[in-house]
């Protein structure tokens, strides 16, 4: 199935063997990212042997770590639709923006892409118990994938995180601790635990698989675009994976031969209450501060230090792109607006790249002839208290 043939460093560049279990790099405490042998696979696969092929994320099963499909770990993730949004956009004066929907994904979230591979690989690698600290979707996630494989999942959240979150990973099995604090506390005592009990930790980017998940958003955005690229993709960004994925997706695609060399420009949203790559990348800085006193009801936004900050920036700087904050109200806003004109209920997130588009269009840097993709990274559904 797969051609993954080592991991590599994204800092030192050292490189690993694929079929243990790692977290961060041993020399340097960075993100490892996967890496296959593209040449011999460009000789063996054709981009048009895909159509044929099951609309989920283990289409592009060849570009995925899993090498034995019994451990392939899948409740239908991936194969979200693309979806021409011509109210909202003849609204903004844009004739070309779309919505990518991961709301449609298992567990209401594009959480469900990486915590499926995660599990899959980890399951696959002799992994006995999973943990993962999380403000909220992708511990329904983990808790999802892991009750599938049958396996133990261990998952920590802020203690104000929404009811909706806690009632799922009830409902999936999961154990459930609540922590005072932020993301940052939860992954702290994730770690501490899983190196107690011997759990395989499945925090962002602390281990290789997550984002080779991920990236299968941008594989498919190649193909629902006819291997073309948009020239601006607009995400929501809190530990950032799905810019890591997207990007690594385009540079594989083009080592495949299945792309060119042009690149969207990667527009980072983060809440005004908690912007800690915002205000890195205005300051022309390779990495970002922790941001103290994080505040913002999008708990998916509300991350303040992102592990693949550095990497998430020079992407930014290297595709020309930019970030720019959105206020809790301009969130609800923007999603409001974007159920309104489209029929799609969103979160707070996904509102936050309404929001960021309407400031982009009306400073011009943004034009309207422009293709523009904007992500619903999750359903307005977990967050409905939001609403009432």
């Amino acid at each position: 199935m797969s051609y993954l043939i080592h991991l590599q460093c994204s800092s030192c560049g050292q490189k690993f063997d694929p079929d243990r279990l790692w977290n961060l790099c041993p020399a340097c405490d960075k993100p490892l990212l996967a890496r296959y042998d593209l040449g011999r696979l460009q000789t063996q696969l054709k981009k048009e042997e895909l159509a044929g092929r099951e609309p989920t994320i283990w289409r592009y099963r060849e570009l995925l770590p899993v090498k034995d499909q019994r451990y392939q770990v899948t409740l239908g993730e991936g194969g979200t639709p693309l979806i021409p949004a011509k109210i909202l956009g003849s609204r903004l004066g844009i004739q070309h923006l779309f919505i990518k929907d991961e709301g449609n994904n298992p567990t209401g979230s594009f959480k469900a892409r990486g915590l499926a591979v995660a599990v899959s690989r980890a399951w696959e690698l002799g992994a006995g118990q999973l943990s993962i600290p999380s403000a909220g979707n992708a511990a329904g996630a983990l808790s999802a994938y892991a009750a599938a494989a049958g396996l133990p999942a261990f998952v920590y959240m802020p203690r104000d995180v929404p009811q909706n979150f806690i009632a799922e990973c009830k409902a999936l099995g999961a154990s459930i601790q609540l922590v005072d604090g932020l993301i940052s506390d939860c992954g702290r005592v994730s770690n501490e635990e899983a190196k107690k009990y011997g759990r395989f930790d499945c925090s962002t980017l602390k281990e290789p698989y997550r984002v080779e998940g991920k990236k299968t958003m941008g594989y498919e955005m190649a193909e629902q675009f006819n291997w073309s690229l948009p020239e601006v993709i607009i995400y929501p960004t809190g530990g950032g994976t799905g810019i890591v994925g997207m990007w690594k997706a385009f540079e594989e695609l083009e080592q495949l031969g299945w792309i060119g060399q042009k690149r969207p420009r990667f527009v980072a949203v983060q809440a005004a209450g908690c912007a800690p790559l915002v205000k890195a990348f205005l300051e022309g800085k390779s990495t970002a501060d922790f941001w103290n006193d994080a505040r913002t009801v999008a708990d998916g936004l509300r991350v303040p230090a992102a592990v693949g900050d550095f990497i998430i920036l020079k992407i930014l700087y290297d595709t020309r792109g930019t970030a720019l904050t959105v206020t809790d109200q301009e969130m609800i806003e923007g999603a409001n607006l974007l159920g309104k004109t489209q029929g799609l209920f969103v979160s707070p997130e996904s509102g936050a790249t309404v929001a960021a588009l309407q400031k982009l269009k009306n400073s011009g840097w943004i034009k309207d002839s422009e293709k523009i993709v904007l992500f619903n990274t999750g359903s307005g559904y977990k967050y409905s208290h939001l609403w009432y």
